[in-house]
């Protein structure tokens, strides 16, 4: 299988130094952060997967070196519901969703912590196809096509906005996700 990473940004991210990976996938775990941190936040025994989600989100923006507890993290990481095998497989929105982003930051802490670019495709990857799922899923929706300009834009030498883009991204790809899910009945 392909991958809906731009063939551009892919040899860029191969052609570039540790830095450029790791700022690549910063923000496209900063882009998909609200699908886990605002699906799960406040679900029962999830306090700490979401601490540990927030807090490798931020870390990852630290990208002049490697994290020290890139292992300890993934580690934690994997651990995570979301990331478990399920004969059933994963039906729910709320539940593809964290998955898509649970994905991303997994393979955002490996490239982070080895500069490896096939992991930071990955993460790219994992970004763009929830993207894709969700313009499959919202009329006149182009979620897919703003990731693949964002992901441009993080190896384009200038880190400057790219936080505050990746945030308001992610922020209206959360709004967009939760007018999706089902009402719950009041009672």
């Amino acid at each position: 299988m392909g991958t809906l990473v731009e063939g551009a940004v892919e040899q860029a991210l191969r052609d570039g130094r540790g830095l450029a990976v790791r700022l690549y996938v910063a923000a496209c775990a900063e882009r998909v952060a609200p699908l886990f941190v605002g699906l799960r936040a406040g679900e029962p025994g999830r306090a700490a997967d979401v601490d540990l989600y927030v807090e490798s989100v931020s870390n990852l923006w630290l990208a002049d070196r490697p994290l020290a507890d890139a292992a300890e993290r993934l580690r934690g990481l994997e651990r995570f519901p979301e990331l478990q095998p399920d004969e059933e497989g994963i039906t729910g929105i709320a539940d593809t969703y964290a998955f898509f982003a649970a994905l991303c930051m997994r393979y955002a802490l490996l490239a982070h912590s080895s500069g490896n670019a096939d992991d930071a495709v990955s993460c790219g990857h994992a970004a763009l196809t929830a993207m894709g799922m969700l313009d499959q899923n919202v009329a006149g929706a182009g979620f897919q096509a703003d990731e693949q300009r964002l992901q441009s834009l993080s190896l384009s030498g200038d880190a400057a906005g790219l936080w505050d883009a990746s945030v308001m991204a992610g922020r209206e790809r959360f709004r967009v996700v939760v007018g999706r899910l089902p009402r719950q009945a009041s009672s």
